[in-house]
């Protein structure tokens, strides 16, 4: 395979599938797609790795898969952290600044966000991301990089992202054990609304749901900072099992009966299909059943208003129900559920919609990655092309410093050289 130094990976690790996105930077500015794999997801509960080795082994096919279409090879990868045990808090402080003509230095912020994350955690747990919300010099708030102003005080707002050590470094260790080394760990939905969410969402005001197999997850953003986050044990299994319970049916059985005619909302079910009758497979050797699309769609609006329920229920507690002006976007393999859109306007009163990887941001194989399901495993692809093009400024102007150094230097040298 050919290698290049310029391509990143996204590897969104699911507990029912494994997303992998290759991406090469394109002449346009935008990601260009170029390989994409999945995988069924085996050895996960919950988000958190259970099963070594079946981990491994799903990461490696979708991995490869990726490879083959891309025809570059995956050596470090950008991966999502997920899991009931991530939790969010706010931090904030407010440091002098340094300098004598008090002009704010990178120096200033790094230590006005060291402070707001001075926080006491409990025992095991870590900060896996500071995620500054906005700066405040002096009596000027609302401000995005403070670098470079004058200001006797710098205070700082910052949401932080903590998670247990042992669950954090099980799945690094997993994909070690792959063969691939891990460049960063983002947030789930942090990465998927780097993908899915419009600048002008983030501005304004908007949540983002992302509804995994047995957790969802919850973002809130406004004035382009990240304001809250959460994480639920509740996700697309939950209606399977739901469906297997109320149908008696098989488990894979009630997954493909979901997939193929499952609706969440009654009001919104076409009314040519409410009489639809569905074949359903039962247990014991039994003959199957047929029952109508109405019966199914009952299983199924309950449990989508508890865990949209659950969601708008955080979003109150946390201050955010009327700051939401662009609204809540859907993504993550439950948002394919039909109805999901109509029983979430329901719930949160504000207009809703579904998340795919935006095209202003991708190319290549973007058509390919249309789909809910794809939106973490894009931004987590996005966001390592972005740490990699900052790198490369930072490089790039490291060589031009260096190179202007030296130039003064020998013109010092040819100056002064008849002196010496």
């Amino acid at each position: 395979m050919v290698k290049r130094a310029t391509h990143t990976v996204g590897l969104d690790i699911g507990t029912s599938r494994i997303s992998c996105i290759i991406g090469e930077p394109g002449e346009t500015g935008l990601l260009e797609i170029v390989g994409i794999g999945e995988a069924e997801s085996r050895g996960l509960r919950k988000g958190v790795v259970v099963n070594p080795e079946a981990v491994v082994d799903s990461i490696i096919r979708a991995v490869e898969e990726a490879e083959r279409m891309s025809g570059l090879e995956a050596e470090a990868v950008t991966i999502n952290l997920a899991g009931t045990h991530i939790m969010g808090l706010n931090g904030q402080a407010v440091v002098a600044v340094s300098g004598r003509d008090r002009e704010i230095s990178a120096d200033d912020v790094r230590r006005a966000i060291d402070s707001a994350c001075a926080v006491q955690l409990p025992a095991g747990r870590e900060i896996v991301d500071r995620l500054p919300q906005e700066f405040i010099v002096d009596d000027q708030d609302g401000i995005n990089d403070p670098v470079g102003m004058i200001g006797a005080r710098l205070a700082v707002k910052v949401h932080i992202i903590t998670s247990p050590m042992t669950a954090r470094q099980n799945a690094i260790n997993a994909v070690n054990r792959a063969g691939f080394r891990v460049d960063d760990m983002v947030l789930g939905q942090l990465a998927a609304a780097e993908a899915a969410l419009t600048e002008e969402e983030k501005e304004f005001g908007a949540a983002l749901v992302s509804i995994g197999a047995e957790t969802t997850g919850l973002i809130v953003y406004q004035r382009n900072a990240v304001q809250h986050t959460a994480v639920f044990a509740l996700g697309g299994a939950h209606f399977t099992n739901d469906i297997a319970f109320g149908l008696r049916t098989p488990v894979p059985e009630a997954e493909k009966i979901k997939r193929a005619y499952g609706y969440a909302s009654s009001a919104s079910l076409p009314d040519g299909a409410r009489g639809e009758l569905i074949e359903v497979p039962s247990v014991g050797g039994r003959p199957p059943r047929q029952l109508s699309r109405q019966i199914l769609c009952d299983i199924l609006q309950p449990r989508a208003e508890e865990v949209l329920m659950h969601v708008a229920d955080e979003i109150r507690e946390a201050g955010w129900e009327r700051q939401l002006s662009s609204g809540v976007v859907l993504t993550g393999g439950g948002a394919l559920l039909g109805g999901m859109v109509e029983i979430a306007e329901q719930v949160f009163d504000a207009p809703v919609r579904i998340g795919y990887p935006e095209r202003d941001r991708f190319g290549g194989l973007v058509e390919d990655i249309q789909s809910p399901q794809w939106v973490t495993a894009a931004g987590l692809c996005l966001i390592a092309q972005r740490a990699q093009d900052r790198e490369a400024r930072a490089l790039a102007a490291a060589r031009r410093g260096t190179t202007r150094l030296t130039h003064l230097v020998s013109r010092f040298r040819d100056r002064f050289s008849g002196i010496f």
